[in-house]
């Protein structure tokens, strides 16, 4: 079903902004509610918070295979399109990697005019079809099976709200980018029971910039949905040796982003 992420906006600031909280988070009111919507795959739902952390790689990666986007919410795209022309405007340089591509409507959007090569825990083989000119690999974000510094620009739009390791996970994007790192992910409250995976949340700007670090010139802005970009343009020794195989660590760039 396609429906336009403004749609899913809206349905998600009712859930979470209207429903007090006392019962927002009651099992029976919610559990009801995804049972009417959702049928059998509802419990994937219900129980995934409190197991998600547990789950080794291939289980976590197994859930995603059983749900098969059964959410209602769930469209084409989790990207809205004022989020989808900030990154486009955004790109620098020929290569891009988007880490958790989806269905592949970024990716597809941006081989138009880039080398794109799109990644996700779960590849979706009708994405791959659809879009021949993408080069998809199979991957986590956490544990991305490239070698430092290999693109200029890397795309991770609605995807770190998923992962069980979120630091590592944004050590991952920033390690294998050489220009440019942008995010994109939800506004969205934390509630133990919804129509989503997610297990990371960032209804605050802080909340996002708690995880991400602050960088002075970083761009963050509300587009319905958090829109994050910072530069990657100087090298730095890295005594401690931690910064994977290569022997340097980025710091953000000195200039104000574009």
């Amino acid at each position: 079903m396609n429906i336009p992420r403004s749609f899913s906006l809206a349905a998600q600031y009712v859930l979470d902004q209207w429903i007090p909280p006392a019962l927002r988070d009651t099992k029976w009111v919610m559990g009801g509610l995804m049972r009417i919507v959702l049928g059998r795959n509802a419990r994937h739902y219900l129980d995934f918070k409190n197991q998600a952390f547990a789950l080794s790689d291939p289980e976590f990666a197994d859930v995603y295979c059983q749900i098969n986007d059964a959410s209602p919410l769930q469209g084409e795209t989790d990207l809205n399109e004022r989020c989808a022309e900030k990154i486009l405007e955004n790109l620098r340089g020929a290569t891009v990697l988007e880490a958790g591509c989806g269905r592949g409507y970024l990716a597809g959007r941006m081989a138009r005019t880039h080398e794109v090569t799109a990644t996700d825990i779960v590849l979706d083989e009708s994405a791959v079809a659809r879009y021949p000119d993408v080069d998809f690999t199979a991957a986590n974000v956490e544990a991305l099976p490239f070698p430092d510094r290999s693109f200029d620009t890397v795309v991770c739009t609605h995807t770190l709200e998923h992962v069980q390791n979120l630091q590592q996970a944004i050590g991952e994007l920033r390690r294998v980018a050489r220009e440019r790192v942008i995010i994109v992910v939800p506004r969205q409250r934390p509630y133990k029971y919804g129509f989503n995976l997610h297990i990371h949340f960032f209804p605050y700007t802080w909340s996002l910039q708690g995880y991400l670090g602050y960088r002075e010139n970083a761009v963050i802005c509300n587009l319905g949905d958090w829109y994050y970009h910072e530069d990657v343009e100087q090298l730095t020794p890295d005594p401690t040796g931690s910064a994977g195989n290569n022997e340097n660590v980025r710091i953000a760039s000195a200039r104000q982003p574009a």
